[in-house]
């Protein structure tokens, strides 16, 4: 619990109107954040357990046990991540929480896909207390709760291959090297579609909005203002809600929090997400490009460090406003990102999101304003300055993601790294020719090519370890080999006739 309090106590101490949310177009979010008058929140021993927001409540054992009593919460989902970011659980009954919170729930292993053989399956959940929470959703009598947990073997030692702690252990670096806190403020994405008489999803959105259009255009609009007042349940600081560029397509921004906590609300937003739209006879998808022809959904991912609670990317006399750890982070990202693409962005269907014509970013490049650049530096400075990371999709595992992003940062800061010079030409314009002799290279094309990537980039290896990188790339490797012998409605359409 000392530990964990270290933590909140440095993620907390923030100026509380900084926040990191952008609204621009689609793909391009890069209006400054609001400013205001700051007024940090600084917690202490006193008045940890009256912080409400994020959903820390500093909670002990006993207030777990009392809580479910109290409240009548009849099950309690343990939740935890497979590799390649699919949220899994086991449900107890209220009569079980004792065992829940003293880390004796198993589960077996040999079952969760990438995770052990069935000669050494059993494993245990370890709750993170603090992520406790009631789930608004389900009946008011009767409650349904979750907690997020580790894994752990039989020995008490954590599972190399949980996602969870693998962030977990790329945080411990960046606190031996001084630095208290790695914020994150992800935007993600995502398309509400009917269904059919079956309940089974079409890709009829019924629904003629536009970037911020409202009703009656945005058909979605109630189901997105249900999910705000959800995650507000659940101890989110919703920050904006908007339709997208794309008909159907959404975005809801909640406030950055310390990168462990915002994988977990990552998590559990594409869980309350899917879940209130089934509830109101749609289907929402993360999936990166759905439909040909129009806009993708990504998740910028806004970065930022801190040491003593202050933000080491600004420096009011460095050019731009950036101290030399913020260009050295920005260069580590720019070295290693084709190695990483295969975490960020995951699936067959990333790629074809990553295009030009669409503001998706395809180009390893960087710019303070430039929206066809891979990297930017919104307008923001102070302790709101950040890096923001426009390749993710939401379809990444967030803790394998967030953990090579900030592995990727520190090599540049460990190793003084300088990145190229700033493109503020639109790359999308640009000739070949013109790129190369800026010395632009182009992302991965294919998840074929980030998996080469990968294989080549040892920190990225170093980073996932043995076991969760041979597990990853095994199969994704699989799933690009079923696309590639998969025979596709584009093909029959044409090839069937003229061949």
């Amino acid at each position: 619990m000392q530990q964990n309090f270290f933590k909140l106590q440095n993620s907390l101490d923030f100026p509380a109107t900084e926040g990191y949310t952008d609204h621009s177009s689609g793909e391009d979010n890069g209006v400054p954040p609001r400013q205001g008058e700051e007024r940090p929140f600084h917690l202490t021993q006193e008045n940890l357990q009256e912080k409400k927001g994020d959903a820390i409540m500093g909670y002990s054992k006993e207030d777990i046990i009392r809580k479910v009593k109290e409240e009548d919460v009849k099950f309690i989902r343990m939740q935890f991540t497979d590799i390649f970011g699919q949220l899994k659980n086991v449900a107890i009954t209220a009569s079980q929480i004792e065992k829940a919170v003293d880390n004796q729930i198993m589960i077996d292993g040999s079952s969760i896909e990438g995770f052990v053989r069935i000669n050494e399956s059993d494993q245990y959940l370890w709750p993170d207390l603090d992520s406790f929470v009631i789930f608004p959703w389900r009946p008011q009598h009767g409650k349904v709760a979750r907690l997020i947990c580790d894994v752990h073997n039989p020995d008490g030692t954590p599972f190399v291959g949980d996602p969870r702690g693998v962030l977990q252990r790329v945080l411990e670096k960046a606190r031996a090297m001084g630095y208290d806190t790695f914020n994150v403020g992800p935007e993600a994405e995502f398309f509400l579609f009917q269904t059919d008489e079956e309940g089974k999803p079409t890709t009829k959105t019924n629904d003629e909005a536009g970037y911020f259009d409202l009703g009656p255009l945005d058909h979605g609009e109630s189901t997105r203002r249900e999910i705000c007042l959800a995650l507000e349940d659940m101890g989110y600081e919703i920050e904006a809600s908007h339709h997208e560029v794309a008909q159907g397509q959404h975005e809801i921004d909640f406030k950055y929090s310390d990168a462990l906590q915002c994988a977990d609300k990552i998590m559990t937003f594409k869980l309350a997400v899917k879940t209130l739209a089934q509830k109101n006879g749609l289907h929402a998808t993360f999936m990166p490009k759905p439909i040909f022809g129009i806009n993708g959904s990504g998740m910028h991912t806004n970065m930022s460090l801190f040491r003593d609670g202050k933000n080491v990317f600004f420096d009011e006399n460095g050019e731009k406003g950036l101290s030399k750890e913020a260009y050295s982070f920005i260069a580590g990202i720019l070295a290693h990102m084709k190695g990483m693409a295969a975490v960020t962005n995951p699936l067959v269907n990333s790629y074809k999101r990553l295009v030009p014509g669409y503001e998706a970013p395809c180009y390893l490049a960087w710019s303070a304003s430039n929206r066809s650049a891979l990297i930017r530096i919104p307008a923001a400075r102070g302790q709101a300055t950040r890096v923001e990371l426009r390749c993710p999709d939401p379809a990444c595992n967030p803790y394998l993601s967030l953990a090579v992003c900030l592995a990727a940062g520190l090599d540049g800061i460990e190793k003084g790294m300088t990145p190229p010079a700033e493109i503020t030409e639109n790359i999308f314009a640009m000739t070949p020719a013109i790129r190369k002799r800026h010395g632009i290279e182009a992302l991965p094309g294919s998840l074929e090519e980030a998996l080469v990537a990968m294989k080549k980039d040892k920190l990225v290896m170093d980073t996932l370890g043995q076991h969760v990188s041979s597990q990853y790339i095994a199969g994704k490797e699989a799933e690009w080999d079923e696309y590639r012998t998969r025979v596709s409605s584009w093909e029959r359409d044409k090839y069937m006739i003229n061949y």
